[in-house]
Order: structure tokens, then sequence, then C-alpha cells
């Protein structure tokens, strides 16, 4: 009997020790080379996003998964930035005399400007600034339709804590974005924007760097900056004092806006050319015994030398690693598929899935989403892993788990014997990560995410401050959640209410504004902005507004893109009945949405 004992252990043994196990070396080994510096920080369009796709799709095909839709790559077009084209030109004409301006040592158009060539006379404007809630208004009573309007960067009291804008931060009319749309909404052509140079004593008048200032790709406007001393030239030929002018504006808080005396006009070509490449998802898949499966998926793009989303400005032109963000989550995919892609084969298959232009808002996942490989219908879960391999604390976050109607207890079962404190409290299927791509479309979602750090978008996020044994423990829950969803009853898709923001103020001049509920698709259109999804019993669905449509108009503002639709947001409370413009499969539908108090 003890014979046949130890038999049958050893035997056991032997089987052990076959059996596929998640190693942390070669997950390291996944981290490296995609945080590598041959990569270049991975950014979206990039050759070296395009060799870490080639690295992701071998490393599919040794792991035995199979090729989807023809291959293991989805292409898909991408905006990924804008150049400066040769057409750039500014001439002053000044009381007779002529005088060219050039880009871009005299002047620079920023990346979200408009192209084409206007000639036009010239308004000065303030600040740009139109704010009910602080009763302060640089356009009142001021026709710039058709002009250029000049305007000053950031806005009144920028120093002063006691400012009735926000003393120590900006508020939203200090965005660049926003002054050019509140500009276009009074009619102008364009923005000739310069630093305000008069509270500045000592700092250099610096022109904005090409390509490094957040907005939409195209804001419907022109927009460059000039410098300082070109507009008090102006300033003094009209009889007026620049640095004087602002001064009064910020002891008195009201404007001194006035048009330009009709000899000095200016004749302005923008040429800002906006470079579109093919990006590619990578797809590879493990069929099951059935048509249903599990999805698993990670971004592999970072910021590459970093643009205007890097949080190390000072650094940009260097490469931004990547590692945890998110190396770290594509890793996780390449070991799981070498894990599962080893043992036998299960009841539901196993979709693998890295995700290409999450970091320019979630266009891989929301363009596989739209144009599925296999049926989403068939989809019985998703799982997403974004940046798992700098666990702090034994602390491990899990969204979603709400989603569907056994996620919770799954991610518990799976997480006993893991030495792990996993935190469910975000039960939404709604985040900044590709998992809300599926929750738009009725698939449970489970995202597992280790937490921010100080290297966030930052070129120190580096291989070697990964913790390779902990990230396994992250591998290990999200391969026994996946081998449950493979086998065990299929969740049922809950919608679930994420937590409203709250907001600073009543009036929706700070924080988040109110409440109006929908679920922008950070796509870029060429005009508008598509939801994505329509939050249940918000003020939206109340009026009949749609996943699919494409709001073109808010309260009677034209709106072009996600920066324009915020700040026209923004400036209305709760409470306030608006007028909402859609498209539906190309028609244009009214709504009117009553606003509400964000919870």
């Amino acid at each position: 009997m003890l014979a046949l004992a130890l038999t049958a252990c050893a035997a056991w043994a032997g089987r052990r020790a076959q059996e596929p196990q998640l190693d942390p070396s070669d997950y390291l080994k996944y981290v490296k080379y995609l945080a590598s510096g041959r990569l270049k920080g991975r950014g979206t369009g990039t050759p070296g996003l395009e060799k870490a796709a080639g690295y992701i799709a071998r490393q599919f095909r040794l792991a035995g998964l199979k090729p989807v839709g023809g291959g293991y790559f989805q292409e898909f077009p991408v905006t990924i930035q804008a150049r400066m084209g040769p057409g750039n030109h500014l001439v002053i004409e000044e009381s007779g005399t002529r005088k060219r301006l050039k880009a871009p040592q005299d002047f620079v158009p920023l990346n979200f400007s408009s192209s084409g060539r206007i000639s036009c006379e010239v308004v000065f404007a303030g600040y740009g600034i139109s704010a009910g809630e602080y009763h302060y208004d640089d356009y009142a009573q001021l026709d710039v339709k058709n002009k250029c309007v000049l305007l000053l960067r950031y806005e009144p009291r920028e120093f002063d804590e006691n400012s009735v804008f926000a003393g120590k931060a900006y508020t939203m009319h200090a965005q660049l974005p926003n002054k050019a749309f509140n500009a276009r909404l009074h009619g102008a052509r364009a923005v000739i924007l310069v630093n305000n140079m008069a509270n500045r004593s000592g700092e250099t008048d610096t022109l904005e760097t090409f390509g490094r200032t957040n907005g939409p790709a195209d804001a419907g406007i022109g927009f460059i900056q000039i410098r300082w001393e070109t507009a008090e030239q102006w300033m003094k030929t009209a009889g007026k004092d620049l640095r004087g002018i602002v001064e009064r504006i910020d002891k008195n808080m009201k404007p001194e806006s006035f048009p330009f005396p009709g000899t000095l006009k200016l004749d302005l070509e923008t040429d800002v050319r906006h470079v579109q490449k093919q990006v590619r998802n990578v797809v590879g898949y493990l069929p099951g015994e059935t048509d249903e499966y599990v999805a698993i998926g990670a971004h592999y793009d970072h910021l590459g030398l970093g643009d205007q989303h890097s949080l190390a400005p000072s650094m940009i032109g260097t490469v931004h690693y990547g590692a945890d963000d998110n190396a770290s989550g594509s890793a996780g995919l390449i070991e799981l598929a070498r894990y599962f892609g080893a043992r036998p084969r299960m009841k539901r298959g196993v979709l693998f899935m890295a995700f290409a232009g999450e970091e320019l808002g979630l266009l891989g996942s929301s363009h596989y989403v739209d144009q599925p490989q296999l049926p989403l219908d068939k989809a019985v879960a998703m799982i997403n892993m974004d940046m798992i391999g700098r666990v702090r604390d034994g602390k491990l976050y899990v969204g979603g788990s709400g989603t569907g109607t056994n996620l919770k207890a799954l991610v518990a079962k799976a997480a006993r014997g893991v030495d792990l404190n996993v935190d469910l409290t975000d039960k939404s299927g709604y985040g900044s990560s590709d998992h809300t791509s599926f929750t738009t479309k009725q698939v449970p979602v489970l995202f597992f995410f280790s937490g921010l750090h100080a290297d966030y978008h930052k070129p120190g996020d580096t291989w070697d401050k990964i913790d390779a044994p902990q990230a396994i423990k992250v591998l290990r829950i999200v391969a026994a959640v996946t081998g449950e969803l493979a086998r065990a009853e299929r969740p049922r898709f809950v919608t679930v209410e994420p937590p409203r923001m709250p907001v600073s103020g009543s009036t929706g001049g700070s924080g988040y504004g109110p409440y109006f509920g929908s679920i922008p698709d950070f796509t870029e259109l060429p005009n508008g902005v598509r939801f994505a999804d329509i939050r249940t019993g918000s003020p939206a669905e109340k009026a009949g507004l749609r996943p699919g449509d494409i709001l073109i108009g808010f309260d009677g503002k034209e709106i072009r893109n996600l920066y324009d639709y915020t700040y026209a947001l923004r400036a209305r409370k709760p409470g306030d009945v608006v007028n909402v413009k859609v498209l539906r499969s190309g028609a244009p539908i009214e709504a009117k949405v009553t606003l509400e108090q964000r919870k």
C-alpha cells in the first residue's frame, strides 16, 4: 500500500511539474523588450509601435493562438499628430507699412489651429473670457465678427489667491481650446494669442513649441501666437499701453476690450497638416468547445517621446518608456496566452487583444467593438489589464465587478490564497481604459489595475521598477477568473451607474459641471461628438438621446469636438433646460435636456 501511495504521489508530482506555470522571469522579459529604448516609447503611428505589434503577434503564434479574420492584425486609421506646413505666413499692415513675420521665429500656429488664409481687422478682447458665473465678459458689447481677436494668455489676477476666478488654480476659462471655442462662438475668424508678460518680470516671452498643446485636431478657427513686443507695438500705434491695460483689468476686474483703428490689418495664412497612419490591434484566439469566449485585453501603445499628454513637459523629446503603462499589461497578456495555450481546450474560447491608440482616446478598443472579429454577443466577459506592474502595499484594484451577475463572486474566489488585498469598490464598467469600450456594448467587464504612481506618463516609468512577482500574483487571479468564466454560468450584463463626480460651486464654472449623462466616443470626427453610451436614468436618456447619436449643437452653440462640448456643458448649471441637436443615422434631431446636479 505504501509503495502504491508513493507511486501515485510521484505520478501526481510529475504531472504538476509538466503543467504550465505563470513565470515572473518570462513576464519581465516581455516587459523589458516592450519598454526598451529600441521601441522608443511605442508612440501611436511610430516604427516602435509597429515593432511592438510584430513582437506580440510572434508571441501569440508561439503560444498556439490562432489568427482571427485572416491574420493577427486588425488595422485602422488614426490621426496621430499635426505638423507645420510651409504655408504659414503673417503680414502686418499698419498705417500703410507692411511687415512680414516669420514662423516659427516671430509667430507660431498652434497644433489645433484650422488651416486657411484670411485678411482681417484686429480687435483686442482681453483674456477672451465669457464667464457669467464670475460676472466677467471680455466680449460684452464687442463686435468681433469676421475679425482677428488679440487675446492675453491665462486669466485675470492669476496669482491672486483671493481672485474671483480660481486663485491658486486656473479655471477652465484659461484653457486655450476654450478660448478658441469662445472666439469662434462670437464670430471671430482667428485668435492671436500673446503671453501676459505684464505679471512676469524676469521671465522669457517664449512661443509655444508646435505640437505640444492640448486641444482637438481642429478647433474650427485659426489660432496663432505672437510675441509680447509685437502686440505692444500695435498698442502703442493705437495710443494704448498694453501693460497698463493688463494692470487695470487685474485691479478693477473690468474688461478693457476695444477694436484697433482700421489702419491695422492682418494677412494671415495658417498651414497645419494632420498626419494619418494605419495602426494595428493584435488579436489571437484559443478556440473552445463552443463559439462563446472570454476576451482578455491590454493596450500596448504609450507616449513615444512624449506629447501633450506627458506629465513631464520639460522632458518632451526623451523616451517615455511606459513600462507599467502599459507594457506591464501587454506582458501579462502574452504570459496568459502562453499559459492557456499549453492547457487543454476549455468549454469556451479565449480571445487575446492588444490594443493600439489607447493613449489617444481608447481608439483601438473602440474600433474593435465597432468592427468585431468575433461576434460580441458571444463574449461572456472582457478582462482588461492596464498598469498591473507596480503593486504597492499588496493592493490590487479591480473595477467592473458589478457589470456581471457573478463577477464579484468569481474574483473573490480567484483571490483566495493569493497574497493581495483586492479592492472591489468601483463596480461600474466605466473608466479611462479599454474596458469602457466593451461596457458600452453591454459586455460584462473586469478592470485590473495596480494604481497610479509618480512616474505615470513620465520618462521614469522604466522596466527596472516593475515588480514581476507581484504582477504574477495579479495574473494568477486573472487566470483563475478566466478559467471560471470559460466553464461556469455565463454572467448577465448589469448596468451600473458610475459615481457622479462632485462639482465645485453651484454654477458649473469649475469642477465637472452639471450632469448630462453621456459617455463620449473619443474617436475624433470631422464635426461633432459621438455618444458611445447614454447612462440609464440620465437627463440625456430622459430626453430620448441614444448611443451612436452625434452631438452637433448644445444650447445654441455649434459643437465640433469634445472640448467644445465640455466647455458648453460646464457653462450651464443644474436645472437649466438646454436645446440639444444630434445627428442620428445622418438625420438631425433636436431635444430638450434638463440638466441635473451631480451626486
